[in-house]
């Protein structure tokens, strides 16, 4: 007669294989934990960092991350240019470890009406893409950043935030996410490139009571067009261009006076930076004002 195997065993062998699946998925699990830090959590809103994979630009080596700021419904926050009201995010990355650099970058805002009048930012949330370049490549990246930013709605309420990620370079569950980001970083550009969205003309005009300014877009011919101004220095306030009627046919032509200039600046031969967005795409064009 064939002997059973005593009843411990059979469980002890029943029972190993659930460990090993739990183990390996809890593993999975905190790998792609990895991918972002915790939410840090405010009133209306949170901030992450994320993490991506290494990857080479123009002969130079970057690791992938990310700064999220999540916003709750009907909420918004600025672009680094507010607008006329609004305070931009403030990002420091210098608490991080063996990190030369971190440079980061803002993807496309839209306009926003309020009771201040118009504003520059992002609803719902925005991926701020980081580029990072180690001081030591062999040697561990730990990313560590405090933010300071607003949120609006009806009121406007200060908010921070600190996250810190490791960052090994590898694939990682958010390289798409991030990549997307990046694209929504408005392209460098000049005035008369070639391409679908271009900014063809930018001239000064002597007008009465304040001169004006006024820049031809190029873009194409479903979508909405929109262009943002900034001056060379933070303290410049500049206008929201408006887009105006009288176009030249296949262009968008926007105006804005000249002003909110800080006192004793001068406009002429002042390098101004427009950023023009079409749907997905974005360039930015910096010129002197004749």
């Amino acid at each position: 007669m064939r002997r059973l195997a005593p009843v411990s065993r059979i469980c002890g062998l029943i029972c190993f294989v659930p460990a090993i699946l739990l183990l390996s998925v809890a593993l999975l699990g905190y790998a792609r934990a990895e991918d972002a830090s915790n939410w840090e959590n405010d009133l209306y809103s949170a901030t992450r960092l994320l993490a991506g994979a290494a990857y080479h630009d123009g002969g130079a080596s970057f690791l992938r991350a990310g700064v999220e700021i999540k916003l709750n419904p009907g909420w918004k926050t600025y672009w680094r240019y507010p607008g006329d009201s609004g305070i931009p995010p403030r990002f420091d990355f210098s608490g991080s470890r063996n990190v030369k650099s971190a440079i980061m970058a803002w993807p496309a805002p839209k306009r926003f009406e309020d009771g201040a009048g118009m504003s520059i930012g992002y609803e719902g949330g925005v991926i701020f893409p980081v580029r990072v370049v180690p001081e030591d490549p062999d040697k561990p990246v730990s990313l560590r950043m405090t933010i300071d930013y607003a949120v609006c709605k009806n009121l406007c309420v200060p908010a921070a935030g600190k996250a810190e990620i490791n960052l090994p370079g590898q694939a990682s569950d958010l390289d798409a996410t991030l990549a997307a980001s990046e694209r929504r970083v408005p392209k460098p550009a000049s005035i008369g490139d070639a391409g679908s969205l271009t900014i063809r003309n930018v001239r000064r005009e002597d007008a009465s009571p304040r001169p004006r300014v006024i820049v031809d877009v190029a873009a194409p011919a479903a979508g909405k067009v929109d262009l943002f101004a900034e001056g060379p220095a933070p303290d410049w306030a500049l206008p929201l261009p408006a887009p105006v009627a009288d176009a030249p046919a296949g262009l968008h032509r926007f105006v804005f006076e000249l002003d909110g200039l800080p006192p004793g600046a001068t406009a002429a031969g002042a390098m101004l930076t427009f950023t023009a967005v079409s749907g997905e795409d974005a360039i930015e064009v910096s010129t002197r004002l004749d």
